[in-house]
């Protein structure tokens, strides 16, 4: 059933159409793949990727649950020349993947880039997520990466892809403002040595603490899993350990914590740099 109003299309009012029923499905990977797209909802991570400059294949919205002060977006995308689809509330409440959708919702080409596509400064400075599952801890390391200006994010034999709506979330939408490529941990250690990046391995299972390691020359950090730390490879590959000051009882920290110290610590040490061109 649908209804038209204010000069768009109609107004999908049943939660059994096929397109809601399309955006369903998008929640797997296996279909995101395969459309090479992905779902942003929320009207502040949606907000941050149009500021990234990404221009959406759809936007699916529903008045009756946005604030009307956020409908500003809707001629924003609509200036960009996205099709845009008014879903009613019931129609929604389907397609969301969120417990309190905010009637904001969009479907976009996946993020992330080939890692030769990805371009870096003079003095780089690069995170490496190894084999992390949860969508959540990439998603704030996305947030923290974006933060302190990291040159890209890259994901060794990922598990979790890019475009999880659950990671976009997480991210606030940073995952479209930070540069983000994947690949096998053979290829992105072939990649880092290219780019002669010197390789640190955060991990408990060392002497070295962080603030020993010179973190201003081109470098990249490297996490890993939290219940596998980082895999036997990038280990070797690892031209310097480092081990954050643990003085309780355990001897770690969840890893987007734990990327955060050591991102944070690259920021501190390169503040205290002369100037440079």
């Amino acid at each position: 059933m649908s209804t038209s109003h204010e000069g768009l299309s109609a107004t999908i009012t049943s939660a059994a159409n096929p397109r809601v029923k399309w955006l369903v499905d998008l929640r797997r990977r296996r279909a995101r793949d395969a459309a090479g797209v992905t779902v942003v909802e929320g009207y502040d991570e949606l907000r941050l990727a149009l500021d990234a400059g990404v221009v959406p294949r759809q936007l699916f919205w529903c008045d009756a649950l946005a604030d009307p002060t956020t409908q500003v977006l809707l001629s924003r995308v609509t200036a960009l020349g996205s099709e845009v689809v008014r879903l009613g509330p019931a129609a929604f409440a389907k397609a969301s993947y969120r417990d309190s959708p905010d009637g904001w919702l969009a479907v976009v080409d996946s993020p992330g880039v080939p890692l030769d596509a990805v371009t870096l400064r003079a003095r780089p400075l690069v995170l490496v997520c190894e084999a992390i599952e949860k969508p959540g801890n990439l998603g704030a390391m996305l947030r923290t990466a974006e933060a302190v200006g990291v040159d890209a994010v890259v994901a060794a034999s990922p598990v979790a892809d890019w475009g999880n709506p659950n990671l976009i979330r997480a991210s606030k939408g940073t995952v479209f403002a930070v540069q983000v490529a994947s690949g096998p941990t053979a290829d992105v250690v072939a990649w880092l040595r290219r780019r002669a990046l010197m390789i640190v391995v955060a991990t408990p299972e060392t002497s070295t603490a962080v603030t020993d390691v010179d973190l201003t020359r081109p470098v990249a950090v490297v996490v890993g899993a939290e219940h596998a730390g980082v895999g036997a490879s990038l280990l070797e590959a690892a031209d310097e350990t480092a081990s954050l000051p643990m003085a309780g009882r355990v001897n770690s920290l969840n890893v987007a914590a734990s990327a955060a110290v050591v991102l944070y610590e690259a920021v501190r040490q390169r503040a205290a740099l002369p100037p440079g061109p």
